[in-house]
């Protein structure tokens, strides 16, 4: 989890790209332990509300309590804590939840919602959940990865290799893959800047690499960064939950809406129109792409207070 490790990744980053002094990892150092402590560990697990989910927004219900032995979409979710849900009060409130209701309305049929997701997974557990999935493989599954990646120290390139190898072992058995990328961690308002600044270089390049893997796969990605934090940005009371990391019941509702048409469309059965080709790069996500200055003036500001 984000608040456990410290985002020590972004620190080595810092570190060894961007040249910084002592005294200013120092202060980046502390700024980490800041973020940890206001943070802090989750109060609880994730909900879970697994099970048949109805086009009347009825569910979890029992496979005996379908109608004319319909056959439900089989639908699984797997991931982190963002894919899990945590952040939420209600079951209803849930992603996978949200997903599998708006799927079900969409196609006028049941869908049977499977979550794997857990809280704290980086890209190096996602061949477990993989696993459990094609036990019985799915029609969809929706994956959510990737801000535990930024913040276990473990390389871009690396990380989205496993990401690429999930998505091709679940295409190559008949399912339908669905991708959301790395989120911005600079909207994360419990962590100071400068290290907030480099927390966002870090997942948004992991978030272009996830999107290039999984394209290549034959899963479908959409960028959550590009998409999302400008919302989330302009919003941070409403969208976060009030641990200030995870989302809230608002901010889940904004990245399903965003999810939903494109899953859809996926396996054939949007009718909603044509849909917005996802930005190749925000003009949001442009405006704050930190520069090696950042670490020029953090340096030049702590060496100013040495000699005064």
């Amino acid at each position: 989890m984000i608040a456990a490790r410290a985002l020590r990744l972004a620190l080595l980053a810092a570190g060894t790209a961007g040249g910084l002094s002592g005294a200013a990892y120092g202060l980046l150092n502390g700024q980490s332990r800041y973020a940890r402590w206001v943070i802090g560990p989750p109060a609880n697990d994730p909900l879970r509300a697994d099970g048949i989910h109805l086009p009347s927004g009825i569910g979890p219900v029992l496979r005996r309590e379908l109608v004319d032995d319909v056959e439900p979409l089989e639908f699984a979710v797997l991931g982190d804590s963002a894919a899990a849900g945590l952040g939420v009060d209600l079951p209803a409130e849930l992603p996978g939840v949200r997903l599998a209701r708006g799927l079900a309305e969409e196609l006028d049929r049941p869908v049977e919602l499977t979550t794997h997701a857990i809280v704290g997974t980086t890209s190096q557990e996602l061949a477990a959940q993989v696993d459990a999935a094609l036990v019985r493989p799915p029609e969809l599954v929706l994956i959510i990865i990737g801000a535990n990646d930024v913040t276990s120290m473990l390389p871009v390139s690396a990380c989205a290799d496993l990401l690429g190898q999930a998505v091709r072992r679940l295409v190559e058995a008949g399912v339908t893959v669905v991708v959301g990328t790395c989120p911005d961690l600079g909207a994360i308002r419990p962590i100071p800047q400068p290290l907030r600044s480099i927390a966002r270089h870090w997942s948004l390049a992991l978030g272009r690499a996830q999107r290039r893997v999984v394209d290549a796969a034959g899963g479908r990605a959409l960028p959550l960064a590009d998409l999302l934090s400008p919302e989330f940005l302009a919003r941070p009371g409403e969208f976060f939950s009030p641990d200030r990391y995870h989302p809230s019941a608002a901010g889940y509702e904004a990245a399903t809406t965003i999810l939903l048409p494109a899953m859809c469309a996926a396996i054939g059965e949007w009718e909603g129109g044509p849909l917005p080709p996802a930005p190749i790069r925000s003009e949001a996500a442009e405006a704050r792409r930190p520069t090696s200055r950042i670490v020029a003036r953090l340096n030049r500001r702590l060496h100013r207070r040495a000699d005064s």
